[in-house]
């Protein structure tokens, strides 16, 4: 079995998120988990960047901007939904950005059920 790629890093990230959403619940909107999250992020002196810009390449050209919802340490992508479940259309999204822009690792969490609801997504 392959190393797990930012492991330390990733269930930190995943850690923080189940602590906000014990804290919050669910029923917010997506920005007020968001914000959360930044607080928590910064408060464990984790570099994140909210809505951070990222270039789309293809083919060696840009051809679009993504705004990853959270970028922390400039090695995970946080992708945050209030979705009824992660979908594969979701999962292809955060997929297709990972390929866009090289990075390896991105997260997605739900918020919106009783539990909070993450995927690991890895290239």
């Amino acid at each position: 079995m392959g190393k797990v790629i930012y492991k330390e890093l990733s269930y930190q990230i995943i850690g923080l998120a189940m602590k906000l959403h014990n804290k919050l619940g669910s029923g917010f909107l997506e920005k007020v988990y968001e914000n959360s999250l930044m607080v928590l992020l910064e408060r464990e002196g984790l570099e994140a960047k909210q809505q951070y810009p990222i270039k789309v390449n293809f083919s060696g050209e840009i051809v679009g901007d993504y705004i990853a919802d959270i970028l922390v340490e400039d090695k995970v992508m946080v992708e945050l939904k209030i979705v009824d479940k992660v979908t594969e259309i979701h999962k292809a999204q955060v997929l297709n950005y990972l390929k866009a822009t090289n990075m390896k690792l991105g997260i997605i969490l739900n918020f919106k059920n009783k539990k909070l609801e993450y995927k690991r997504l890895v290239l």
